[in-house]
């Protein structure tokens, strides 16, 4: 999609309208719930579960569909891989969306013991070993998922009666030198980073949750993640084709399903900020 008018400003890449420069979305054409994932094919494999949707908005590589799911109005949005394009469309879609909640459904390498291969890993909060974020933030700011969005994914999965697990993500800013893949011609500096990382009790590793997670939370917005477990960095084994598809969906559903149960929250809270077990769902 070419986006002809100009821009208003170079700080803030926009239209008049307020069209945004990357993600080729105007104010209205978004939902407040949005699903987040790296790879373009993915949201049209979530449109599939959509009752109605809109046709596909593509600029650059930001592919979204906004639909609704049960009633509920959703939007799902590929931003490719890593922090950096993770950073454009939480910005940009923080300037069109009054409120947003964000859950991001990816892939991981499960990193510590018991975190097998077809495994689902909700996220608490991740290590953030990328350098998008410490342009906003100090390098120990954490960056934690909004409980409200833990608890929703965790009660999805649970009416779904899977088994998961819930802690910490590590993200990077690469795929090879940064998670410690020993590829040969590409010496890296440390590679026992995922080691270390399984003896801190760190969960999995991707490469986009802890820009999102660290945005959102200084934007006062909620986001959380759940993430399938494609590679085992303990073992050297990835995933077969035929689980990763089964697993995807897994991953699609549990999301689909917490935005449900977050709109339950939602109603349930009514004016209050926070919500709490005793006010039910």
């Amino acid at each position: 999609m070419a986006i002809k008018s100009k821009m208003k400003s170079a700080e803030l890449a926009s239209t008049a309208e307020g069209r945004q420069y990357h993600i080729g979305l105007a104010p209205g054409e978004v939902a407040p719930y949005i699903m987040m994932c790296g790879d373009p094919a993915r949201v049209y494999k979530v449109a599939e579960y959509f009752d109605e949707k809109n046709p596909p908005v593509c600029n650059r590589e930001y592919v979204t569909i906004t639909g609704k799911y049960k009633g509920l109005p959703i939007s799902v949005m590929a931003t490719g891989m890593g922090p950096d394009n993770t950073e454009i469309a939480v910005i940009e879609l923080s300037q069109i969306v009054a409120n947003p909640t964000f859950i991001r459904v990816g892939t991981s390498g499960g990193l510590r013991e018991g975190v097998l291969l077809n495994n689902q890993v909700i996220s608490t909060g991740s290590v953030r070993l990328e350098n998008t974020s410490t342009a906003f933030v100090f390098e120990g700011y954490p960056a934690v998922a909004h409980h409200e969005v833990v608890l929703a994914l965790i009660e999805s999965a649970n009416r779904m009666r899977l088994q998961y697990h819930v802690g910490l993500t590590a993200t990077g800013s690469g795929f090879y030198g940064l998670q410690g893949r020993k590829v040969p011609g590409f010496p890296i500096r440390d590679e026992e980073i995922p080691k270390k990382l399984a003896r801190m009790n760190v969960c999995n590793f991707e490469m986009e949750s802890s820009c999102l997670f660290t945005l959102s939370n200084m934007a006062g917005h909620r986001a959380g993640m759940v993430c399938l477990v494609i590679a085992d960095r303990r073992e050297n084994v990835w995933i077969e084709p035929a689980d990763m598809a089964a697993g995807e969906k897994r991953v699609i559903e549990i999301a689909l399903g917490a935005f449900g149960v977050l709109d339950e929250i939602d109603r349930a809270k009514g004016k209050t900020k926070f919500w709490s077990p005793s006010m039910g769902l």
